[in-house]
């Protein structure tokens, strides 16, 4: 017996010594910037979203795995400049309050306070706080009802999440005081890692730039989710040790985490958005205390018109009626690459569900009169029939049309421009105009530089005046740029290519080494210089163009990335035969 005991003693110290030594899974769900958006979303494309779909999501998430906590970076209230759907006082706080129900039934373990939770004053923010089950979280505040941080301890590694929110919220917080957010967050970490915390979660109501500031200013923070969305950045970013996520925009995708944690602490992560598309079935516990609809804008259904009958309420329903025929004729080239008229089709198609659409492609007789006849200068162009004028949704889209005999054309500042007609095709020609101050223009220039583009710089000139995004230090680069692609041309690729990685440093002539820098800088501050820029960005005023990437193939057509394309990709496009 006793030499039974001793084996089982040894087993369980074995046991315990293997549980050390394997990784444990953690899964982080997250959201932000919602804005009480309860419905998936009016989009042309992909229209998904919905508090029903997410608890879905969320539910069959944790089944699979249970170590999962489910976190929001606040603004989940609606009302406020940023909700869409925004109606009056009166339906925004139903809304609100409807959506916090369904936070509780989805069991979010804590949400960052956000300044559009002030909406409706800080006595309903406080009200709500008790009302509910859920944490509300904001480290740079003092409140009765908000927590600074809260501690939750996931298959046996204590984590943090701490909330704090922009100063911003101050102008709806009616008097409450607020600390400097830097300062709230280091003395939380401090007090965190007394009492063995392993990992710390910041909900990060901030901004961008904020953000940034609070990861390098503060150190230790494991993780931040950030409160203001940038999809431009993209969904997840590293900042030396400190792992950056974005939520979706409206919840339109569930944000993923997965992480790998050994001896406590991080080895390995993986960052998703997981689409909330009509492949998810509406979780039946949102559905019942949600109303079917708050606005017309809730009822849509392919080829009819949808009305909202007693809105916001339990007994609101969808009626439907059929939708009137309109018609819509697109005229687009016949070998354009990059010439996409799918996205403003299915985003008339959800004002018109009658809409029938016809194409004409150029060149071709009928298409070619149609161009003379309506002085017609670029590509894709999109006529509707006059009938339009009898559909209600007309009055929201009469401003981005002109009305040509028994048309109305779409404006091609609001349809966009892929194809010039009247510019000259000059095959393999390609030209890029960019900043060199956005954050992905050194990547976007090592890729881009075996195509050989002609480099346009984002700037304009009004009354002898240049300008630019960051101002005048933006204007003194570009100008510098431009005279040493003048004088030392083989040099210009490299020297615009170490500006653009270094953009914050003033010191220039770091990049310049081994040029004439008395010579760049004589020509920079001289009427040379003018000169140069004015003729590097006249193709810009030509076209219009204001934001970049901005790409121009063969001289004709037109198109913007975001980020970086893939090379291969790009390949394709600027070389392969069209689409």
């Amino acid at each position: 017996m006793k030499r039974l005991a001793l084996l089982l003693i040894a087993y369980c110290l074995l046991l315990s010594s293997c549980n050390y030594l394997y990784a444990e899974e953690i899964t982080i769900l997250y959201t932000g910037e919602t804005h009480a958006m309860l419905y998936p979303c009016s989009c042309p494309k992909e229209p998904d979203g919905g508090v029903s779909r997410r608890a879905t999501l969320i539910k069959q998430l944790k089944k699979s795995n249970p170590d999962t906590l489910v976190l929001d970076a606040g603004d989940f209230f609606g009302g406020g400049v940023m909700d869409e759907y925004t109606q009056n006082t009166q339906l925004d706080i139903k809304r609100t309050i409807i959506n916090l129900k369904a936070m509780e039934l989805m069991k979010y373990d804590a949400l960052a306070v956000g300044d559009d939770e002030f909406n409706f004053g800080k006595e309903f923010l406080q009200e709500n706080i008790n009302k509910t089950n859920l944490t509300f979280l904001s480290a740079n505040f003092k409140s009765d009802k908000a927590l600074p941080f809260l501690i939750k301890e996931i298959a046996g590694i204590k984590i943090a999440i701490i909330g704090v929110t922009t100063l911003r919220a101050m102008d709806k917080a009616g008097g409450i005081r607020f600390i400097d957010p830097k300062v709230a967050v280091k003395q939380a970490i401090a007090e965190l890692k007394k009492a063995g915390v392993n990992i710390i979660v910041v909900l990060g109501h901030l901004s961008e730039g904020e953000d940034l500031s609070l990861i390098n200013y503060v150190g230790g923070i494991d993780i931040l989710i950030s409160g203001y969305a940038t999809d431009k950045e993209g969904p997840a970013s590293k900042v030396g040790s400190t792992l950056l996520l974005r939520p979706s925009w409206q919840g339109r995708r569930l944000g993923k985490l997965s992480l790998t944690v050994k001896d406590n602490k991080i080895t390995g992560y993986k960052v998703e958005e997981l689409r909330l598309s009509d492949k998810i079935k509406d979780a039946p516990e949102i559905i019942s205390v949600m109303p079917r609809c708050f606005s017309d804008a809730n009822c849509r259904k392919k080829d009819y018109l949808g009305k909202c009958l007693d809105p916001a309420t339990l007994n609101s329903r969808c009626v439907f009626s059929e939708a009137a025929k309109v018609s819509l004729l697109i005229i687009a080239p016949k070998n354009c690459r990059v010439c996409d008229t799918e996205v403003m089709v299915n985003y008339l198609k959800a004002q018109f569900p009658g809409l029938v659409v016809s194409y004409l492609y150029f060149p071709n007789a009928k298409a070619d009169k149609m161009i003379r006849d309506f002085g017609i200068k670029s590509l894709p162009v999109y006529f509707l029939n006059k009938d339009i004028e009898k559909e209600k949704a007309f009055a929201n889209l009469i401003k981005n049309t002109e009305k040509k005999g028994d048309f109305y054309l779409l404006k091609p500042q609001f349809s966009g421009i892929s194809y010039f007609l009247e510019r000259k095709n000059l095959s393999g020609k390609l030209d890029l105009f960019l900043s060199l101050y956005d954050k992905d223009t050194k990547e976007l220039l090592d890729m881009i530089k075996e195509f050989n583009p002609s480099i346009h710089f984002l700037a304009v000139e009004q009354e002898n005046k240049f300008d630019a995004a960051k101002g005048n230090l933006e204007v003194e680069d570009y100008l510098r740029a431009v005279c040493v692609e003048k004088y030392f041309p083989e040099y210009f690729w490299d020297y615009i290519g170490c500006r653009a990685k270094n953009i914050s440093s003033s010191w220039w002539e770091d990049c310049a080494s081994g040029l004439d820098t008395n010579k760049i800088k004589n020509c920079a501050q001289c009427e040379e210089g003018k000169m140069l820029l004015r003729e590097n960005i006249s193709l810009n005023k030509e076209l219009a163009v204001m934001f970049g990437p901005t790409y121009l193939l063969d001289n004709q057509e037109v198109f913007s990335s975001r980020g970086v394309p893939a090379k291969e990709e790009f390949k394709k496009l600027s070389r392969g035969k069209p689409r």
